[in-house]
């Protein structure tokens, strides 16, 4: 959350000349819509499920650049889907996280004690991140335009 994903994933885009999308885009049109509504109407097992089959149908479907939201790694499932391909995890610290977005946006699985739950949310799934992922990208202090050159470097991919 707030690791900057879209701002990246578009950026690169455009620097590989291909497509962009977001799978917690996709689930928001398709819902009309948040993701927090979703969340408070149905709970996060239903997002879940919606997560899970957005990220399926991305994956199938689309052959640019690829943003998935941070909890679609927690579904076993979905890390088979995500093997094979060039997995980017863009990591963050808890106080660059506060400085980026105060903690204090809509955020449904910080509602409560924002710091302590990302800091538990991310010792749950750090390690499912890294596992997917065939590189590892630290965001803290950086532009989007650096984290982009970094992610471009670490796949060894030149800028078209």
């Amino acid at each position: 959350m707030g690791v900057g994903k879209s701002t990246v994933g578009r950026l690169l885009a455009e620097h590989l000349g291909v497509g962009y999308r977001d799978t917690d885009d996709d689930i928001v049109a398709a819902q009309g819509r948040t993701i927090a509504e979703i969340f408070v109407d149905e709970g996060e097992p239903a997002f879940r499920a919606l997560e899970k089959a957005a990220v399926r149908a991305a994956l199938a479907g689309h052959d640019g650049v690829l943003a998935l939201g941070g909890g679609a790694v927690l579904d076993e499932e979905t890390r088979a889907l995500l093997a094979g391909h060039r997995v980017v995890y863009l990591s963050m610290e808890v106080e660059e996280a506060v400085k980026r977005t105060g903690l204090n946006v809509a955020r449904p699985l910080l509602a409560v004690n924002p710091r302590k739950q990302w800091r538990e949310l991310m010792e749950a799934r750090r390690h499912l991140y890294e596992q997917v992922a065939v590189a590892v990208v630290a965001t803290d202090g950086r532009t989007p335009e650096e984290v982009t050159q970094s992610v471009l470097d670490a796949l060894e991919l030149k800028q078209r």
